[in-house]
């Protein structure tokens, strides 16, 4: 059991001290003293190992099985003996431009906060560092651990969104310059582009219910004097969720510009290709008559004949060539 058990304490007045071993034993003491609450927090338990923390804190049975499982959506769920609350850390790796959504669970119930984590990345640690800093927040116990975890994960969302954006606006510069690169990579980048905004919307946009809940709703189990901010969480996800909006619409019309540039470089290249032909066409059907070897043709005996005729198809190409640079087909 220790193996996934990350981290485990009884904060008595916003400190913590270090309870007893047992579950049972450190739950009955924190809620035997005044002002405490019991923080354990486990990584990817299996269904046995997290047996005994379910019946230890009488967590219902539907929630368990959507903790074991992962791969759930945010959301917000109130049972008999504890809220049960799903939420998305995410975070973008730059070299390999994508987005990665992990998974944060929250049990919160009369003296106790259970958290169980699935992926890499540890929001968790630095919440509990950032809150053992803080007694006067940590005095609140329960809802001071799901008001700071709720609120770090949002706030990186923002962070993420930001840098989503600087990648946007290289990816635009990309797409304009004149050169304009590889049209099918390009292309490719902006449609896996759009699936990274895709799993980052997946995120934040389920959890516009919950913390909507939280900000503007009695929620058992959470202090009632907390919607303030919670109503500040709720308004981090709202620009989050803006600033994702914006991509996406973004990234639809650097798409939708970047296909009608290839369609105009297209245009150029057939219009440079036709008037190449335009100009081959005039020598080739000047020879061909002259090489039909017929013996009543003008001009056959005529000594000048052959540099004439050459001269004339040099003339009239090179008019030909003038015309269309001056319209800018070359």
């Amino acid at each position: 059991m220790r193996a996934v058990i990350v981290d485990c304490a009884i904060y008595r007045e916003g400190r913590r001290t270090e309870g007893p071993d047992d579950l049972s034993d450190a739950l009955a003491e924190a809620r035997a003293a005044k002002n405490a609450f019991l923080w354990i927090g486990l990584y990817e338990p299996s269904e046995q190992e997290f047996d005994r923390v379910s019946s230890e804190f009488g967590l219902h049975p539907l929630a368990v099985e959507d903790a074991l499982k992962a791969h759930q959506r945010p959301k917000l769920e109130v049972y008999d003996d504890s809220l049960f609350m799903v939420l998305k850390p995410v975070s973008y790796e730059a070299e390999t431009d994508t987005v990665s959504a992990d998974e944060l669970m929250l049990f919160v119930g009369n003296c106790f906060v259970v958290t169980v984590r699935h992926g890499e990345s540890q929001p968790l640690r630095a919440v509990r560092q950032r809150l053992e800093a803080e007694p006067h927040v940590l005095r609140h116990g329960p809802t001071a651990v799901l008001y700071a975890v709720c609120d770090t994960v949002v706030d990186h969302y923002i962070e993420v969104a930001g840098e989503l954006q600087e990648d946007l606006e290289e990816t635009e510069e990309a797409v304009f310059e004149p050169m304009g690169g590889d049209p099918r990579n390009t292309a490719s980048k902006i449609y896996n582009f759009k699936r990274q905004v895709l799993e980052f919307r997946r995120a934040t946009g389920p959890l516009v219910a919950p913390m909507t809940r939280l900000a503007s709703a009695s929620v058992p189990f959470v202090d009632e004097h907390s919607q303030l901010f919670f109503r500040d969480v709720n308004d981090h996800l709202t620009r989050a969720n803006e600033q994702v909006d914006g991509l996406d619409r973004l990234l639809s019309d650097v798409l939708s510009a970047h296909l009608a540039q290839v369609g105009v470089r297209q245009n150029d290249d057939m219009r440079k290709i036709s008037a190449w032909a335009a100009m081959a066409a005039v020598p080739t059907l000047v020879a061909g008559i002259y090489g039909m070897n017929f013996d009543h043709m003008p001009e056959l005996r005529f000594g000048w004949g052959y540099p004439a005729v050459i001269l004339l198809m040099a003339l009239v190409v090179f008019g030909l060539f003038r015309l269309f640079k001056r319209r800018g087909w070359l």
